[in-house]
């Protein structure tokens, strides 16, 4: 077998660009056009210089028909040297006819080109131009094709005493058609060139916007986007110069909560005004954007395209944050472990020098007072708190407050049964606003941070106040929006998302989340939920404890001015 590779052919047919697609067929539309115009321009032209010739020919033979020649056609013979056949010559030359026949009503002519054929009877009926009638006609006679006209010649009565035959050679008619034809074919040209530099134009313009790719390539194009916009679990949102949305993938869809019907509205008209719409229609600028859509955290990214428009890429972070809130507890835990093991051996170092003392009394006293703090700890949370989940929160989070520094109190008007609709709700809206009142107190002198939970009916209202630097007036609804925070984020995630999450576990419930200053300074959020509860008989009556604290009993035990400052 031969190594060599066989010499592949190049097929004749149309050139696979587009920019040569589009210039072959608009040349053909082109000079289509052109000879079609030329011929239907054409086609009537011969009609209508046979209506000239024939028009022409009837007002030489009326010109003629005077009654001056009547009364020499009846006082005269005919003969080729007679009145009638001198007028009839003066007349064909004078308007260049090709003849000018004048007959009696026998049809024997009296004037004719060739004297010869006077006297004879025409070759043609005269019967209509003898019954007063005016005829038109191409027509055959003795000198060939020609156009001609016929009306009756009458005399001074009114009479007719005969007919006047004039004709105009058609050679001359089809002359002037030959004649026009070049000045035709010069415009058609004309047009033809304009139509083909248009052409080459638009087929260039064709070619920049397709970058000079083949049909097939375009196909393919499309069809590697249609798979990868519906294939990819990432949320792909297309606007126009306009702000209008031009696509939407499946993902965005599911993302935004969105259905076909957004295609061909602003951002605005289809989610409604907030961080979202805003990221989308430009107003907010910057990568990696965060926005909260329902129970989604979204991040966004938006890029100008070359029409005007944009493309805006949406990733959900939902899970994400999760897990880095949920690190977040896990090293909150691990702290809370680590100060309790501190915390362990210094007791132990403590009672191991009790006992070498010989100091046994002090040693048990020692022992219950520490065992009786932390469950009298747990006590009073349980007491005030039904929900298991949202109890052992505030649990570990006093434990962690203690390590920073901060007082954690739980209100003694904090009341909760077992009966929430959604436990994890409320843990994520108390975790994240502790966490924040926790981060706003630590580091300031008499740092507390007090927690109130009560339950009206199935609404549930929680207030968590700070001893902080406060919210600033102008800044109460932006600490709300998705994406603002003025602290440092965090490397596995990024700041800005929980009161947001906040405010919109509580709108989804028809509630309300809200932040003012604090009495004597620091912050107080409030949040309301009008349906967290489950529907119950009425609560049972608890005792009044004394509000917990991670490391101590709380100083506004001992002291009620303390307790009414808190307050």
């Amino acid at each position: 077998m031969s190594s060599t590779p066989p010499v592949r052919r190049r097929r004749l047919g149309l050139p696979r660009r587009v920019f040569s697609q589009v210039l072959l067929m608009q040349l053909a539309i082109a000079a289509g056009v052109a000879v079609l115009a030329t011929g239907l321009f054409l086609a009537p032209l011969g009609d209508q210089l046979d209506d000239q010739a024939m028009r022409r020919a009837l007002a030489i033979a009326q010109t003629a028909a005077r009654p001056q020649v009547a009364e020499e056609l009846r006082s005269t013979r005919p003969a080729a040297d007679g009145p009638v056949q001198t007028e009839a010559e003066r007349i064909r030359k004078t308007t260049r006819a090709e003849y000018v026949v004048i007959m009696d009503r026998q049809g024997v002519r009296w004037s004719h080109t060739d004297p010869e054929r006077i006297g004879e009877v025409v070759s043609t009926d005269p019967g209509q131009a003898l019954a007063g009638r005016d005829v038109m006609e191409i027509d055959d006679g003795t000198l060939g094709r020609s156009a001609r006209g016929k009306v009756p010649l009458r005399d001074a009565d009114g009479d007719i005493v005969g007919a006047v035959s004039v004709g105009i050679a058609y050679d001359s008619v089809r002359a002037r058609l030959i004649h026009a034809i070049p000045g035709l074919f010069a415009y058609a040209g004309g047009a033809l060139a304009v139509g083909a530099l248009a052409a080459w134009l638009i087929s260039r313009r064709v070619q920049r916007q397709t970058r000079d790719l083949a049909f097939s390539d375009i196909a393919g194009l499309l069809a590697e986007r249609e798979a990868m916009l519906h294939g990819i679990r990432e949320g792909v949102v297309a606007l126009d110069r306009g702000g209008r949305v031009r696509l939407l993938n499946d993902e965005a869809q599911r993302l935004l909560g969105l259905g076909a019907e957004a295609v061909g509205r602003t951002p605005d008209e289809a989610l409604g005004p907030g961080r979202t719409a805003d990221v989308l229609a430009g107003r907010v600028t910057g990568t990696d954007l965060l926005t909260v859509r329902g129970p989604r955290v979204l991040v966004a990214n938006r890029m100008p395209t070359d029409d005007g428009g944009a493309v805006a890429t949406l990733r959900d972070r939902t899970e994400l944050e999760q897990l880095g809130r949920e690190l977040d507890s896990t090293r909150g835990l691990i702290d809370a472990l680590r100060a309790q093991d501190h915390e362990h051996a210094n007791r132990m170092h403590t009672l191991l020098g009790l006992l070498e003392l010989e100091m046994y009394d002090d040693a048990v006293d020692f022992v219950g007072e520490v065992v009786g703090d932390h469950r009298v700890t747990a006590e009073q949370i349980t007491e005030r708190i039904g929900d298991p989940l949202l109890a052992a929160l505030l649990v570990g989070k006093a434990t962690v407050a203690a390590e920073r520094g901060v007082a954690l109190w739980v209100s003694d008007r904090t009341r909760l049964p077992d009966r929430l609709v959604d436990p994890r709700g409320l843990v994520t809206v108390v975790g994240n606003l502790v966490d924040n009142a926790l981060d706003a107190a630590a580091g300031g002198p008499h740092a507390r941070v007090e927690v109130e939970l009560r339950a009206e009916g199935r609404a549930v209202t929680l207030r968590v106040r700070d001893t902080g630097p406060g919210v600033p007036a102008e800044d109460r609804e932006l600490v709300f929006t998705a994406g603002w925070s003025t602290k440092e984020p965090p490397a596995h995630r990024q700041r800005g998302i929980g009161l947001s999450l906040v405010r919109r576990l509580a709108e989804r419930q028809g509630g309300s989340a809200t932040v003012d200053a604090a009495y004597g300074g620091g912050a107080e959020f409030v949040v309301v939920l009008p349906e967290a509860l489950a529907e119950a008989g009425p609560e049972p009556a608890h005792a009044v404890a004394v509000p917990a604290n991670a490391a101590t009993t709380n100083p506004a035990a001992a002291n009620p001015a303390v307790e009414e400052e808190a307050r």
